[in-house]
This record gives structure tokens, sequence and C-alpha cells, in this order.
């Protein structure tokens, strides 16, 4: 075996290593097999590190907050939005709910065979509290099937709006946490890039997206910083984190939102500020609509 063999095999090694480490005493292998993240015989599927190493980091920010919920979350409800394969909500269900008598995972996604594929695994697994709807982000506000409360809300890498959707559908349920890792942001990226003749004429700032590659990026980060605040104005409290190396995955911000009750005029007012300096006034009334009180 060759120097560089041995070098790839080593770090073939520590990864499975690492990631094995991670699993709890108790945890389905079936699980993990049926999800392709270990193979039939027992080892790391290696085609699939990534998705797990996100996975199992969120859930570990998850974990903790479900257990500040009454009797540590014996009797929890999470809505996982933007669902697929629903990767999150069995790791989540087999590792917390499992080992309780109550709580329910609810998972929503569109595509209809990755639902019916999610429910036939939950029901041959005996994950007998877990839900799967077959409706968008949007829909699932007013869906028949869920309750008027959800504590928790995870959205891991919904695309562009379906996160902005998933901080809706939480507030509409009075969702005590929220746990989102946003991918794709380009709604506010196209607004800018629509009014950037205008923009470049009124303020310097408009610099900042001048170029296609920047016009991307700021829009991402502007999303974010938007959504930020309105958690804030609708009664969150904020922190935002990495959820797991760069090397992992470029869509690594994680915003953690847990409701206080108390909504910050502040941070209404800085967002109306930022909508009206970059150019997104049309966004606000959709995207961050707020009470007469707030605004």
């Amino acid at each position: 075996m060759s120097r560089v063999q041995a070098a790839h095999l080593s770090k073939a090694d520590k990864a499975q290593a690492e990631l094995l480490a991670e699993l709890r005493p108790g945890q389905s292998v079936a699980l993990l097999q049926e999800l392709h993240i270990l193979t039939r015989e027992g080892r790391l599927n290696q085609d699939s590190r990534r998705k797990p190493k996100q996975v199992y980091h969120l859930f570990q920010f998850i974990e903790k907050l479900l257990l500040e919920l009454p009797d540590e979350g014996a009797r929890a409800t999470l809505a996982d939005h933007g669902a697929g394969k629903s990767y999150l909500g069995f790791i989540i269900y087999d590792l917390f709910f499992r080992q309780r008598a109550g709580g329910h995972v609810y998972g929503i996604e569109t595509r209809p065979e990755l639902v019916a594929r999610s429910r036939e695994l939950a029901e041959r697994l005996g994950f007998a509290r877990m839900s799967f709807l077959n409706v968008s982000a949007a829909q699932a506000r007013s869906a028949p099937g869920l309750p008027e409360r959800i504590d928790l809300v995870t959205a891991l890498h919904a695309c562009d709006t379906a996160t902005d959707d998933a901080i809706a559908f939480g507030l509409a349920k009075n969702a005590r946490f929220m746990a989102l890792v946003p991918c794709c942001q380009a709604e506010v990226a196209a607004n800018l890039r629509a009014n950037k003749a205008l923009s470049l004429s009124r303020t310097p700032l408009a610099e900042l997206w001048r170029h296609p590659l920047h016009t991307r990026e700021i829009g991402s980060q502007l999303t974010n910083v938007l959504r930020c605040l309105y958690l804030e104005a609708q009664g969150y409290q904020v922190t935002v984190t990495e959820l797991v190396g760069w090397e992992h995955s470029m869509k690594n911000e994680l915003i953690i939102a847990r409701h206080t009750g108390h909504r910050k005029a502040s941070a209404a007012a800085r967002m109306q500020e930022l909508l009206a300096q970059f150019g997104l006034q049309d966004l606000g009334p959709e995207r961050f609509p707020l009470p007469p009180a707030a605004g």
C-alpha cells in the first residue's frame, strides 16, 4: 500500500470513528442504514458523510431547546419544514422522542414521493408519533392535521423563501423556539439586481452589490439580518452561530429564536430602515409584516 493510499485510508477511518462516536446507546442502526448513513455492514457510507454531520450538530442545539420545555420536552411538538427525506426529523425522533411516552414530530415537504417514503419508513420502524404532510411551508399554517401550537420549528436548508414561510408558520403556531439554517436566499438578491441602476445613482452603498457575485452574497447576508430583526420585533430573542465547519457546508448559518413575548420596537424600526435603504420596501408587507403596535 502506498503512502497516499494509507493517508486516504487513515482519513476515512478517522471520519468513520468521529461519526460512530456521535452515535448514542440504543440508537436505531436500522434507521441509519435506511437513511444510508451506515452501510448494511454497519460502516459509514462515505458518499453521505456531510449530511449526518450537519444533522447531528443541529440536533445538539435542538435537544437543548427541547429540554427547556415543560417536563423536559416529554410532550413537545416539533415541525420540520422542507423535510426532504426527513433525515433531521427521523434523527430527532430516534434520539429524543422514541424514549419518551409523548411528543410528536411533523415533517412538512412538497414532494409527494418523499412524503410517501417517509410515511412508509416511519411505519416500518414503529415511529408512531411521526406524521408527514404533503404541503408547502406556507400552506402548513392552515393545513389540517397540525395542532394549534407547535413548540419547536426547524428548517434545515429550506430553499429561498421557504425559510420565511417557516418563520411565518412559527409565528402563527406560537412557537416557543425556532432553529433555522437558511439556504439559497435569492429573493432579496433579485430585488437588489432589479433596482441596481436606481440604487447606484442614489447611494454609494450600492457599490456593495454592483457586481453579480457581491449581489448574491450581500443579498444572502441581508436576508438573514432582516429575518433576525423581524423575529426580535415579533417577540423572540435571537442567537446566530455556525452550524458546522465550512468544509461541510457553505450554507452554515444557524438562527436560533426563543420566544420571550417582548417585541422590540427598535428592531422593527431598524428593519424598516434597512428595507428603505436597500430599496426593498415592497418586500416588507409580504415577508416581514408587523402588527400596528410594532410598526
